[in-house]
């Protein structure tokens, strides 16, 4: 088994997740934790964690192929934003991405194909193919809302994020406080 440097719990959120479109309110989180087993049940020491909302504008500066804002952009956003922080922050040390979405995990790794979302997918790839050059890269898949602590705290950004809410503080925050 490979000893992972950084595990990076990715999750995304979207207000109304049916009929969706260019307007509805989607956003994703990383949060980035070293020193965790996986097992969720308070392992590891925070890094860094952040948030954002999809961007359905394909004019906008920071457009990666979402057309509409849904919870699957949204989770294929959040790997997006873990491997441009591997890219730019993470060194060449090993890295897992945890997610509690089978459909982004196994899109971003090219075990599936698209048949929806296929710029964004596109451009996930791509980035998964260029992180995976530079170092050791997996993906787990977590249950979501089942305790994993940081899985439930990128669950909380990500929420809060298409609120337009901040977060609570991790020092006031408790598991499973959406």
């Amino acid at each position: 088994m490979t000893e992972h440097r950084w595990s990076l719990y990715v999750d995304g959120s979207c207000l109304g997740n049916q009929n969706v479109d260019e307007n509805t309110p989607a956003a994703w989180a990383v949060v980035i934790v070293t020193g965790d087993t996986g097992l969720g049940k308070r392992s590891g020491e925070l890094h860094e964690e952040f948030a954002d909302i999809v961007v359905t504008d394909n004019g906008g500066e920071h457009f990666i192929g979402a057309e509409v804002g849904s919870n699957n952009t949204a989770e294929l956003s959040a790997f997006a934003g873990a491997l441009r922080w591997l890219l730019v922050e993470g060194g060449s040390d090993a890295a897992v991405i945890r997610a509690d979405s089978q459909y982004a995990g196994n899109l971003a790794s090219g075990v599936w194909k698209a048949k929806s979302n296929r710029e964004l997918v596109a451009h996930v790839q791509s980035l998964w193919d260029t992180v995976s050059e530079l170092r050791n890269l997996t993906w787990e898949h977590v249950k979501a809302h089942r305790g994993y602590r940081w899985n439930e705290r990128a669950d909380h950004l990500a929420l809060r994020k298409a609120q337009g809410e901040p977060p609570v503080p991790l020092t006031f925050w408790k598991p499973g406080q959406r």
